[in-house]
């Protein structure tokens, strides 16, 4: 997350979308939840929200750029902000504006990372003092991937969410991100995993990569457990991986549970000039890793 500006009772942060480099579904724990295996990395497109502390207990939130994002106590946002009233006894309000700009229920952890960048602001605008680690543990209550947002943007991600190991790759690429416009509930893709998926002890292990190239060439050697079984039931994601690899891609995957397939490419691709993207009902962005201290 990067803190843009900061007055007193205010303050903005850009809260970046994620993708998953791989991801692996282990097993299905005891408490529900599912142990997974993956790398996130941030990438440069954002969500902008402005807080302003209110004198009026509780909290209210503006939805700019997409009008389909409920305001209400049902958004990750204002489950947040109840969390930490209710931790630390807060007494004042939140005036929250929310410029969404990373496409919701599309694998790539939009609102983990508005719920995450609530937390912190709450920690700043109230002198809570709590510890990035502190913060971490408090958003597990909300999300299992809002612990990564309180990493430095790269990291191998564990359990169910919980573990967070930073790593360092490198972030001389870009990212093309595709989105067909169909949005893909969490639960129903763990919902239709095949059981086989779920048996593995181990998972696949990243070698450390001096360059880009070598990390194309491990990231080959793994995938994301999600893509197979929405490619089949959305044929409209094998299109667009064939858009992407026609386009020049050296890898194409989906994030998380998608929709959002993304293309690896070494300079920046040149969209507008290919026919093979349906630019009128795909959503796409071009993107780079990012990381912040």
């Amino acid at each position: 997350m990067l803190l843009r500006d900061r007055g007193k009772g205010h303050l903005e942060i850009d809260a970046p979308a994620k993708v998953n480099l791989f991801l692996e579904v282990l097993r299905r724990r005891e408490d529900g939840y599912h142990d997974i295996n993956s790398a996130f990395q941030a990438v440069s497109l954002f969500d902008r929200l402005s807080f302003s502390v209110t004198d009026q207990p509780g909290i209210s939130i503006k939805v700019l750029g997409n009008t389909d994002l409920s305001p209400g106590e049902d958004n990750l946002v204002a489950r947040s902000f109840d969390l930490m009233r209710d931790r630390f006894d807060l007494k004042w309000g939140l005036s929250v504006a929310l410029n969404k700009r990373i496409p919701v229920a599309a694998g790539l952890g939009g609102g983990s990372s508005d719920a995450a960048a609530t937390i912190l602001a709450c920690n700043l605008l109230f002198d809570l003092g709590l510890s990035r680690s502190r913060m971490s543990e408090l958003s597990l209550e909300i999300g299992s991937d809002l612990p990564f947002f309180f990493s430095h943007g790269q990291a191998l991600v564990g359990g169910r969410g919980e573990i967070v190991e930073e790593i360092s790759l490198p972030i001389d690429y870009w990212l093309l991100l595709v989105n067909p416009g169909i949005a893909i509930s969490t639960a129903d893709s763990y919902a239709a995993l095949r059981m086989d998926l779920t048996k593995r002890q181990q998972g696949f292990s990243l070698p450390g990569c001096r360059d880009v190239s070598a990390l194309v060439g491990a990231l080959r050697l793994s995938g994301n457990d999600f893509e197979g079984v929405h490619r089949e039931s959305c044929p409209v994601l094998e299109s667009v991986r064939e858009a992407l690899l026609g386009s020049g891609a050296l890898l194409v995957r989906m994030s998380g549970s998608g929709s959002t397939m993304f293309g690896v490419f070494g300079e920046a691709p040149k969209v507008r000039s290919s026919l093979k993207f349906n630019l009128g009902r795909w959503q796409h962005c071009t993107v780079k890793p990012i990381t912040w201290p």
